[in-house]
């Protein structure tokens, strides 16, 4: 099968195109894989900057979209399902996928494949964080840093669904601005004088949620960006520098920093992938969280996409057409 292989720790660059043996299937959900996401995640993993640090050569990808070749007795999907499924953190780059039938969930009728493969990653990450972190209430306001990227526009599309009364996207240029709109945001600010910008759309109260993928020096402007019992959710530090904040701060409004590490829940909760999906492939089943539009690279093309990720050029959910 063809995959994609990440041969040396030089960046995007060092991608290539590969012929290699199809994993095996025992006991497992083999995929007919059409589509395949690409994240963050995979950007640092051609630089070995990731946590996990797998050896070359190895194929990347966390989360695929695809036809069922088959399902081992009991499992909740069958053989010419269409499905989306969450490969960990590599393997998803390649025409065939075999995993645990709890990683893979089936498909809505109204959802591309080349959508779903842009669903999981960032869509169940944003659920875990406004759900389970963040305690969105009903009519609460949420802002998101690097509001044109995966993580930003998935937020714009689920927290409305999820009870959000407003959205705020911060983003660093118009282009993205309109990136953000089309996402759903209620309000876009730049992010050159975003917080003067967020304190008066918001009447001076500050919003309820900062969702912060991005880390740097915009941090602290964060913490003071909330209101009473604020809460600002850390998902990542695309902007390549890991803040640090003077807990004193915390105090001045009553508000709380929060880490969201989905893949270190899910995996100390092997049953925790379902119960989301269990709410969130009904809302887009029925149109209340809209699919995504990923940005669809060819297969030859994963340096080019990946490298969208690293200079944060990519606009929305960045994806690869596997097969044609």
């Amino acid at each position: 099968m063809r995959a994609i292989a990440v041969t040396r720790l030089d960046g995007p660059s060092a991608v290539e195109v590969v012929d290699i043996d199809e994993p095996a299937g025992d006991g497992l959900v083999v995929i007919d894989v059409h589509a395949a996401g690409v994240a963050f995640p995979d950007a640092l993993l051609t630089r070995g900057l990731y946590q996990y640090k797998p050896p070359p050569p190895f194929v990347p990808g966390s989360e695929v979209a695809g036809i069922v070749r088959s399902a081992p007795a009991g499992a909740s999907v069958k053989a010419g399902d269409r499905v989306v499924a969450i490969s960990g953190l590599g393997g998803g780059m390649a025409e065939v996928a075999a995993l645990q039938p709890n990683l893979v969930f089936p498909l809505p009728d109204n959802v591309s494949l080349e959508a779903g493969a842009g669903l999981l990653f960032n869509d169940l990450t944003v659920h875990f964080a406004l759900r389970t972190r963040g305690g969105l209430k009903d009519g609460e306001t949420v802002l998101v840093h690097g509001a044109a990227g995966g993580i930003g526009t998935s937020v714009l599309r689920l927290a409305p669904a999820l009870g959000a009364g407003r959205t705020i996207a911060v983003v660093s240029t118009e282009e993205k601005a309109e990136t953000a709109r089309a996402a759903g945001a209620t309000d876009v600010v730049l992010t050159d004088g975003w917080l003067a910008a967020v304190k008066e759309l918001t009447g001076g109260r500050g919003v309820d949620i900062v969702v912060d993928p991005v880390g740097g020096d915009r941090f602290t402007d964060s913490i003071r960006s909330l209101t009473r019992s604020g809460r600002v959710l850390v998902l990542g530090f695309t902007a390549g520098d890991i803040p640090s904040v003077k807990v004193n701060r915390l105090l001045l409004n009553n508000v709380d920093v929060r880490g969201v590490g989905w893949g270190a829940w899910f995996m100390s909760d092997p049953g925790y992938l379902a119960e989301q999906w269990a709410e969130v492939g009904p809302l887009l089943e029925s149109g209340k969280i809209p699919a995504p539009e990923p940005v669809v690279y060819p297969l030859d093309a994963a340096a080019e996409a990946i490298a969208s990720l690293e200079n944060r050029t990519a606009k929305g959910k960045v994806v690869l057409r596997v097969r044609s």
